[in-house]
């Protein structure tokens, strides 16, 4: 992963087919809606006064802000291929199961843009993404955090 192309994004095939959605959803779906109730908002009277029009007009330019944050990065985005049973070592798009002191965990190493702590899915970029890549099982990596140094052990890269 050390030959990345600064001007590309990358994403695991996953996540940029979710970003298409999103994005698809936002230009065929929401923002033909936002567009019909602004106009009938218009139709109804007093635009000063009309709380649905300044609400629609609102949601519109949320909408509008998102689908040109959407197209930028859909422009430099480049889907990973990476096979999942064929994870030898980890790369964008293996889930990897570790194991230090506190238990076992599992993670998914994800492009930026798709990460989700939450979801335990963790960038490439991120201190224990880069610890992780191009490590193969049984492997032992480092990772500075906050409250010192975690060790973990890769037990498992699918």
């Amino acid at each position: 992963m050390s030959n990345i192309n600064k001007d590309e994004i990358l994403f695991t095939p996953e996540g940029l087919e979710s970003l298409k959605k999103e994005y698809r959803e936002l230009v065929e779906v929401k923002r033909p809606l936002i567009v019909e109730r602004l106009s009938e908002a218009r139709l109804s009277g007093d635009l000063a006064e009309n709380s649905e029009y300044s609400q629609a007009k609102e949601e519109l330019s949320f909408i509008d802000g998102r689908i040109g944050e959407l197209e930028e990065i859909l422009k430099k985005a480049v889907a990973t291929k990476t096979d999942h049973r064929q994870c030898g070592q980890v790369g964008l798009g293996c889930r990897v199961t570790v194991k230090n002191s506190a238990g076992e965990n599992i993670f998914w190493v994800v492009g930026e843009w798709e990460a989700n702590p939450a979801q335990k899915k963790i960038s490439y970029t991120s201190p224990l993404g880069k610890g992780l890549l191009g490590k193969t099982v049984g492997d032992e990596i480092e990772v500075e955090v906050p409250a010192g140094k975690l060790v973990y052990t890769i037990t498992k890269i699918e």
